[in-house]
């Protein structure tokens, strides 16, 4: 797969929260009309993906997006490091992310990557092949950041009237879950660093959790052993966070392939369209539908059903196990979905250290 799969490139990105990490210059060309053109990039466990994107009037423009299933955590829990395969898939997809970003012009960019080069015991090896081949300087982050960048991202869409939220990004190799508060205190109470109350990264996601119990055939006991398996490791930030208060209008907020295929199959779209998906409201219910349907497919009909397709047929149903254990430890009548994440958290960063960021602050 080489488009992008949560939209047209020319659609216009909505607004996100102002953050606090920063970011520095990485030239791969000579901008655009004198202004500067940005880019994101983030390789994860599964996926590589990349935004390249102006500041428009609201936000900003993006005028080119990529992404490709690499799997480059492939294998990882077993042997502990990238395998060749797994890092030739990921470098012909870096590869065409640099010449996409050389095309565009871009001249300001922050490249990161997550779990799988975190755990891998060869991770800065190949980082290392990467500059040395393409150029390109990619940077490891913490799981602090990953969470904090996915609630930059994803930040726009909260209830404004809710008190608090949970926020989950479910990856390939870590599943990261923010609680984030209506307003927080000191001097900038809606910052976005002063409103996370407690966030925290589980080493799992759909690639390890799918290797760990199988994922192309998962029948209803090999899929409550994997809730129950997230859900011990949910148990201490429930604890964390038990006194934190949910008014009437808690919700759940979930950005990731999963929660965005289960929002496609409830609105039952012949092919995946973000326009339809981004911002969706979903009740517990119809979580609870969509999740029963994808569950009575076979990993055939996953395979071709036009949300999902073959490379995300033997993963969906771990990923779903994540989101029920999420659903069970943190009780919602409601969840909204979010195709948005990490890139554009980069993104407006980048934007806002430049001061050209014009996009609203909840």
């Amino acid at each position: 797969m080489t488009s992008e799969r949560t939209g047209s490139p020319d659609a216009a990105s909505p607004a996100v929260l102002n953050g606090t990490i920063a970011s520095g210059p990485a030239p791969y060309g000579g901008g655009h009309s004198g202004r500067h053109t940005y880019a994101a990039l983030d390789l994860g466990t599964n996926n590589c993906r990349l935004l390249i994107a102006r500041p428009g009037r609201e936000g900003f423009r993006i005028i080119d997006a990529f992404s490709r299933i690499v799997r480059l955590g492939e294998g990882l829990g077993q042997s502990g490091e990238l395998s060749e395969a797994a890092i030739n898939r990921t470098l012909s997809a870096l590869s065409v992310c640099r010449e996409k970003m050389e095309m565009r012009g871009v001249d300001r960019a922050r490249l990161i990557a997550t779990e799988a080069c975190r755990a891998a015991s060869n991770g800065g090896e190949f980082l290392e092949r990467v500059r040395l081949s393409l150029g390109l300087e990619l940077e490891i982050i913490d799981r602090r950041t990953e969470a904090h960048l996915a609630a930059a991202g994803c930040a726009a869409l909260v209830d404004q009237e809710a008190q608090s939220i949970l926020l989950f990004d479910i990856g390939g190799g870590s599943t990261e879950v923010v609680w984030l508060a209506r307003k927080g205190s000191g001097p900038q109470p809606h910052a976005l660093e002063s409103r996370i109350r407690a966030w925290t990264s589980l080493q799992l996601g759909v690639v390890t959790l799918s290797e760990r119990f199988g994922g192309k055939q998962v029948d209803a006991r090999i899929f409550e052993a994997m809730v129950n398996y997230v859900s011990d490791q949910l148990d201490a930030f429930v604890a964390q966070v038990e006194q934190e208060d949910r008014c009437m209008r808690f919700h759940l907020l979930g950005t990731s392939g999963t929660v965005t295929t289960l929002a496609g199959v409830h609105l039952g779209l012949l092919r995946y369209d973000r326009r339809q998906v981004d911002g969706l409201w979903m009740s517990n219910d119809e979580v609870s539908d969509a999740m029963d349907l994808l569950r009575d497919m076979t990993y055939e009909e996953r395979a071709a059903n036009g949300c999902i397709g073959h490379e995300r047929a033997d993963l969906v149903l771990a990923g779903c196990a994540i989101f029920e254990a999420i659903r069970r430890c943190f009780p919602s009548d409601r969840i909204r979905i979010a195709d948005r994440g990490l890139r554009e958290g980069i993104l407006m960063q980048l934007m806002s250290a430049d001061r050209v960021w014009r996009g609203t602050t909840p």
